[in-house]
């Protein structure tokens, strides 16, 4: 529970959202309230009501742009749209869950632990939480159409690191104490986020990987600025570059370094076709993941062997993670297609103490236990599928810059992909920038197809 504050925070983040919606673009204020909701506001407290999702930290700004963009914008957000692979998935992803709580309504039982079977206002439930999920997706698929507004949002970006590096300094100097300070409790374990003789910054995210990934986000959206030889407001597009790349470097988490590092080397040096090819691949591998590591024939071990080689600790970190996907794989394929459902009932308990014997770090393999093989299939599908149609539109983009900027957006959002292997980082604002690329890729098409037009109607 938090403070007094942290509820106050909470209350007035739809009323700063109203503020944004009435005094900037519908781009800007959808940005800001996705955002600066990841950034301040608290984590894990929330208020619960009837059938609706807890309202927090991932409601709260999602419902808030929803409501500006309809009431205040006058922008329509439709969620299923035209027909095709998005309509089909979207579907899956809004039904899947319906289906998956029907399919639940036994009990389990383990030792003295009894969670009881879903029920049909579960189902109701879970279909409304979807519905709140899918929204930031859409709202960047319908709003953020151009070029302008990919720079847009890689500024903001940018910007917004820069801001929160002098919070992220502080607590690497202090150790993480902002969000017990402002909204008086600590929101995960204290101990996990000492590393290498100091401390991981939390800040107001919950966890130092969040913030190590967004770490990471920032310092990819300013090196799209250096590569474009423009500034970032007044400052240095590769000043600002090394200073995030410093703070990536200062927040200790292995992996989002990796990804940031490496990004920034393929996209100051590397050619656009290669940005995308690595981009498709890194997304084809999250997509067949959870198949190579039921068939076996994923390289654990190689991986395992080779993280030893650098790092032994992080090794004995991903073999822990390892060892529970298989664990909660296992438990999976009992309910394959549709997963175990919510309320820990795709968690392994101890048959005789009813212990908890597992844990969800992946964010697939928590879908997969949740929802099933279908629900992977339909979340994972909906945010791969931006990533192959950059692919596609990139041979119909001429300027340069414009393929830049595809390019990167294209490998961000693999990024973000393939980050839910490990961890569990999906947050609104992610779903958002995947929405974006996937309207600026069917804006290329569209523009295509009316060139064509145009070209024939000239010939006629």
């Amino acid at each position: 529970m938090g403070n007094w504050f942290a509820y106050a925070a909470l209350a007035i983040w739809p009323l700063i959202s109203i503020w944004l919606y009435r005094t900037k673009t519908v781009q800007v204020a959808t940005l800001i309230t996705l955002l600066g909701g990841l950034m301040f506001l608290p984590v894990r407290t929330t208020v619960d009501l009837p059938m609706i999702p807890p309202l927090g930290k991932n409601t709260i700004p999602v419902i808030s742009a929803f409501l500006g963009c309809w009431f205040m914008a006058k922008r329509r957000v439709a969620i299923l749209g035209k027909s095709g692979w998005i309509k089909r998935l979207t579907l899956l992803f809004l039904i899947g869950p319906f289906i998956t709580a029907e399919l639940n309504g036994d009990a389990i039982a383990a030792g003295g632990l009894r969670i009881p079977g879903m029920t049909s206002y579960d189902a109701l439930s879970a279909v409304v939480n979807q519905f709140i999920v899918i929204i930031p997706f859409f709202t960047g698929r319908q709003l953020f159409k151009t070029y302008d507004d990919q720079l847009l949002m890689f500024k903001t970006l940018a910007l917004a690191g820069l801001g929160y590096s002098v919070l992220v300094l502080l607590e690497i100097r202090l150790s993480p104490q902002l969000h017990t300070w402002i909204y008086g409790y600590f929101p995960h374990s204290f101990a996990q986020q000492a590393r290498y003789g100091g401390f991981r910054p939390v800040v107001f995210m919950g966890h130092g990987l969040l913030v190590a990934f967004f770490a990471a986000i920032t310092l990819i959206s300013a090196a799209v600025f250096w590569q474009l030889k423009d500034k970032i407001r007044q400052f240095s597009s590769a000043g600002v570059t090394y200073y995030l790349l410093l703070i990536l470097m200062l927040c200790k988490s292995v992996a989002a370094i990796m990804y940031g590092f490496s990004s920034l080397l393929l996209i100051k040096f590397s050619s656009i076709k290669d940005q995308l090819r690595i981009a498709v691949f890194l997304t084809s591998i999250a997509l067949l993941y959870p198949t190579m590591s039921i068939m076996n024939i994923f390289p654990h071990q190689a991986l395992l062997e080779w993280v030893a080689s650098a790092d032994a600790e992080r090794a004995e970190s991903l073999k822990f993670r390892f060892d529970n996907e298989h664990i909660l794989l296992e438990h999976s394929r009992q309910r394959f297609f549709f997963g175990w459902g919510s309320w820990g009932r795709n968690r392994v308990y101890n048959e005789e103490t009813g212990d908890d014997e597992s844990v969800t770090d992946g964010h697939w393999i928590i879908t997969c236990g949740q929802f099933g093989w279908l629900g992977f299939v339909a979340e994972f599908g909906l945010l791969a599928i931006p990533v192959f149609s950059a692919m596609t539109a990139s041979k119909l983009v001429k300027s340069r810059k414009e393929l830049i900027v595809l390019a990167a957006h294209a490998l961000l959002v693999s990024l973000i992909i393939i980050d839910q292997l490990p961890n569990s980082s999906l947050s609104p604002l992610l779903w958002l920038l995947a929405g974006i690329l996937l309207g600026r890729s069917e804006t290329i098409f569209q523009k295509y197809k009316e060139e064509i037009q145009l070209n024939r109607a000239r010939l006629i």
